[in-house]
């Protein structure tokens, strides 16, 4: 056996050893199971299990691409999702609404103009009613989305059962981006950035949550860019009915795929708002509650963990107004303008949707799911940490239980994001002087 050899079994050992670890971890979290009473044991674990996927993806970057290592890699992120899929999700209360909604419309009511506390609906109710979230207003989840409830409460009903179409479309993520990087020399670390982080195992395999329809979306719509720019609209406009966010998307794929000067351009467009337009056929005639819906929960659930949102509402004296429009001004005019510079899709989806987080109004744990199916593409090592450092955020659980109030601890806010904007201001910093350095030396005269 030649040292070269040994070498690359060593790191095939640290990676197998990273991955008996992690799923040793998950199923600590298995056994606690309701983890909303077990909060800091669970962000204990969590960071833990942050820790560990860090290094192990350091080991994914430094392994020789091998059959083994990838076979590895895509077992055990198989493996524990499936450890985390039977526990019933009590990190977050959200699948108890999307089960309130769909069971809304299969008795023939509109999500979207009734609240779940309407008399009316008091014959539906069940013991998870209590615990649902935002029982005094409609839905103010996108119709793509309301679809994929509406069909899950016909064959998953159960209050963990629903969680299916979630886990199944986090699977097809990590099945898309495999295909993507199939051709990559170190596709093992680029699939890994997802496929083993553990924000995106506990938030889709655990608690359930409806983002990663939108990631499916996005994934598919770049996976199709390529050889059908037309139709890669599809993915995205559907992505955009089912979680608002990857709407900002669109101008820049229809622009890419030739808008105005290519008749690919026009089929784009009208291909994304057709698919638009399908999804919110159902619910049309309760079309004007919805602006009363959506402008309710902005003034009501706002400012939970945010990050530059936090700054500017301070700075400004509070209110929603003013940090609303300066998000919607710097995020639309970014849009805009990596629309008509036709910036690289993959590009301009990490820059936008990494620009919505840090100026959203909100920083929930699951938001920063967001960005990591793009972190395979631009591993960005602040973004990476963040996804760890969000389980901080489900400190709130503590003073929740006991007290019933939802405040993030300011110190907590500090401590995650100090970190990240540091370590992201200091890796553009030194990129950029890595880039002078290279240009000064190419114009300096040889000798």
């Amino acid at each position: 056996m030649t040292p070269e050899t040994q070498t690359e079994n060593l790191k095939l050992a640290g990676l197998l050893a990273a991955g008996t670890l992690l799923e040793a971890l998950y199923l600590r979290m298995h056994s606690l199971y309701y983890l909303k009473n077990h909060a800091i044991a669970f962000m204990v674990l969590a960071l833990a299990a942050g820790i560990v996927y860090l290094i192990a993806l350091h080991g994914f970057e430094q392994a020789r691409a091998s059959r083994a290592s990838f076979i590895l890699l895509i077992f055990a992120a198989l493996v524990f999702r499936a450890t985390l899929w039977p526990i019933e999700p009590t990190l977050s209360d959200d699948l108890q609404r999307y089960r309130w909604d769909a069971k809304v419309q299969a008795n023939g009511w509109n999500p979207y103009a009734v609240a779940p506390n309407d008399p009316r609906l008091a014959y539906l109710r069940d013991h998870f009613y209590e615990i649902m979230p935002g029982r005094e207003t409609p839905t103010i989840y996108p119709p793509a989305t309301e679809l994929v409830y509406l069909a899950t409460w016909k064959v998953f009903p159960g209050p963990t059962a629903f969680k299916v179409p979630f886990a199944a479309a986090d699977v097809l993520v990590l099945l898309l981006l495999v295909w993507i990087f199939r051709e990559e020399k170190d596709r093992a670390f680029r699939v890994a950035v997802y496929a083993w982080n553990p924000l995106v195992i506990v938030e889709f395999a655990g608690s359930g949550h409806n983002d990663v329809l939108a990631l499916l979306g996005i994934v598919a719509g770049l996976a199709l860019l390529k050889k059908r720019p037309a139709l890669a609209s599809v993915p995205i406009a559907l992505a955009a009915m089912a979680k608002v966010f990857p709407a900002v998307l669109l101008p820049v794929l229809i622009r890419r795929a030739g808008w105005p000067a290519k008749r690919s351009g026009w089929w784009a467009a009208v291909f994304a708002g057709a698919s638009c337009v399908i999804t919110v056929l159902p619910y049309w005639q309760a079309r004007g509650a919805f602006r009363a819906d959506l402008a309710y929960y902005e003034a009501r659930w706002k400012n939970y963990h945010a990050s530059l949102y936090t700054v500017v509402d301070w700075l400004t004296g509070g209110g929603t107004r003013i940090p609303a429009l300066v998000a919607a001004v710097v995020i639309g005019g970014l849009a805009l303008w990596l629309a008509w510079k036709r910036a690289e899709p993959a590009r301009a989806a990490y820059l936008l949707i990494g620009t919505s987080l840090a100026f959203w109004p909100n920083g929930y744990p699951w938001y920063f799911t967001w960005i990591v199916p793009l972190l395979c593409f631009f591993p960005n090592p602040a973004w990476l940490l963040l996804t760890v450092l969000q389980f901080l955020s489900y400190n709130v659980l503590i003073g929740y239980g006991i007290l019933g109030q939802f405040n993030f601890d300011p110190f907590l806010q500090w401590l995650v994001y100090v970190p990240f904007y540091a370590l992201l201001l200091g890796a553009w910093l030194l990129r950029r002087n890595r880039i002078e350095a290279r240009e000064t030396k190419s114009q300096t005269p040889a000798e």
